[in-house]
């Protein structure tokens, strides 16, 4: 049996020896004239199609001049490409991990998201962002850049390929104090109008209605128009990338599940509204008492 294709580290080897390539502004055939290797050989290991042997991968390193991390980073992600799944100890916002996640998402014609917790990345407002990291410890320019490439990465929804999007979400996103009132309001504002887009479709699981799949955590399905479908989970402390066929369809079933129990996309939306209601109603001055006057 011929080894996996285009598994989860495999694709990262190849995000990050494009991202090489780019820094030093040569193209894929005039890499190919620098090193001796056919273009079309060096645009499948780009895509994962392909794993570069060691000697291949330290040749193309070394034409492109790529520093000592990310050349030990990238030799052992071509060691383990094989593995069909990808579970690490590490948080999305690291630098390497959170270039790797936008590529994936960069390189999708399809996402699924079930978010149980908070609103999507490419669905938030920056502030929204921002008051997911008051509470943590990173500095200040950590917290900036992240939110910049979240931001940036909303142009997948509105640019000139768009990706398809379905969101399937909990109730209790909605009625998260995530920033204070003001914050949720612009959220849910700005939530209403990327569903009106016609290729984003968002649905809300309600509260209340017992266990479902759901429950185990927040979960990605990324689809590609030549590639295998990849599934992203993000945790605390951990994250993976799984890309086997019975892992993929387990994951496919528990989205039916929750989309059979999911709102459709009108009473989605007028979810929102009544929520969006209710916090503009706490927001709005409390008419003061007349003052009481001794007859």
């Amino acid at each position: 049996m011929s080894p996996p294709i285009a598994t989860p580290r495999a694709r990262a080897l190849g995000f990050g020896m494009k991202r090489a390539r780019q820094a030093r502004n040569l193209k894929v055939r005039e890499l190919g004239r620098l090193i001796d290797v056919l273009p079309q050989n060096i645009s499948n290991w780009e895509s994962g199609k392909r794993i570069p042997k060691i000697e291949e991968l330290g040749t193309v390193l070394g034409a492109l001049r790529v520093g000592p991390a990310e050349r030990a980073r990238l030799f052992n992600l071509a060691r383990t490409a094989t593995e069909p799944n990808w579970l690490y100890q590490a948080v999305l916002d690291g630098p390497a991990m959170l270039a790797t996640y936008v590529d994936h998402e960069r390189t999708a014609t399809g996402k699924l998201d079930w978010s149980p917790c908070l609103v999507p990345g490419l669905l938030q407002t920056p502030a929204y962002a921002r008051a997911i990291f008051a509470t943590t410890d990173h500095p200040q320019s950590h917290i900036d850049n992240v939110v910049m490439v979240r931001m940036a990465r909303r142009d997948r929804l509105t640019g000139r390929h768009p990706l398809q999007y379905q969101v399937l979400m909990s109730e209790a996103v909605l009625r998260q104090n995530i920033g204070g009132p003001t914050v949720m309001i612009e959220q849910l504002r700005h939530l209403l109008s990327r569903m009106r887009l016609p290729h984003v479709s968002v649905r809300i699981v309600p509260n209340g209605i017992g266990y479902h799949p759901g429950h185990y955590g927040p979960f990605i399905i990324f689809d590609y128009a030549d590639l295998p479908s990849i599934v992203y989970m993000e945790h605390y402390r951990g994250s993976g990338y799984l890309s086997d066929e019975p892992n993929v369809a387990d994951y496919r079933k528990a989205t039916r599940i929750l989309g059979s129990l999911a709102l459709s996309e009108q009473d989605s939306t007028d979810l929102i509204q009544a929520v969006l209601t209710e916090l503009r109603a706490c927001t709005r001055p409390k008419p003061q008492s007349p003052p009481v006057t001794d007859p």
